[in-house]
């Protein structure tokens, strides 16, 4: 597994409103269409297998600073003017959803996607990793592995990759490839044939 370590960047979270759109968040180090495609080539394609795979071996969420865990400082880096209590839970803000384009004000509006689903992650290469890279990979605030969007959409998504589900925002597909492809490539997983092929045809959209 190439080396990912988790950046400490204290922050918080935030809510429901349908109002004009905010600044869409930005996870780190999203490559260019080049730089995907030239990772995407590289990525070793297999089939993959989600024998014994369970949630818990993944463990999420860490305390990240202070009494703020991983997803708490990922409402806080994605929100706008969101504001914590001393428990670090979020009492105002917003989160604008790029998934599909929601915004919200409330954070039980808001779930913590991990762009490439842990057991994805275990059916491509994470099932050899230890406990401790595997938790890595849970609270990565260092690629682009985790985004604040609407929780139905998140749980719509679930544990599909690509092939079987995208961003109901067309015009998100092409960076979200691109984060895909980035976390596929620095943890050195595999892509099954037909995630490849809708990864290569999401890029086709940038």
């Amino acid at each position: 597994m190439k080396s990912a370590t988790a950046t400490v960047a204290v922050l918080s979270l935030i809510p429901l409103l349908h109002a004009a759109p905010l600044a869409s968040p930005t996870p780190p180090n999203i490559p260019s269409e080049s730089s995907a495609r030239t990772m995407l080539s590289g990525l070793t394609t297999a089939a993959g297998d989600a024998t014994g795979y369970d949630r818990d071996l993944f463990p999420h969420w860490i305390t990240i600073s202070g009494k703020c865990n991983t997803r708490e400082t990922v409402l806080k880096r994605d929100g706008t003017d969101v504001e914590t209590d001393d428990a670090c839970a979020s009492t105002s803000g917003s989160w604008f959803s790029v998934y599909d384009g929601a915004t919200w004000t409330a954070a039980s509006d808001v779930d913590i996607d991990h762009v490439v689903p842990l057991s994805n992650a275990w059916k491509s290469g994470a099932n050899e990793w230890t406990t401790a890279q595997r938790q890595t990979f849970a609270n990565d605030l260092t690629n682009p592995q985790l985004l604040a969007v609407t929780d139905n959409v998140n749980q719509a998504k679930g544990d599909k990759g690509p092939e079987a589900w995208k961003p109901p925002l067309e015009s998100y597909w092409c960076t979200y490839a691109r984060m895909w492809i980035k976390v596929k490539d620095i943890y050195s997983l595999t892509v099954n044939s037909d995630e490849k092929s809708a990864l290569g045809e999401m890029l086709d959209t940038c």
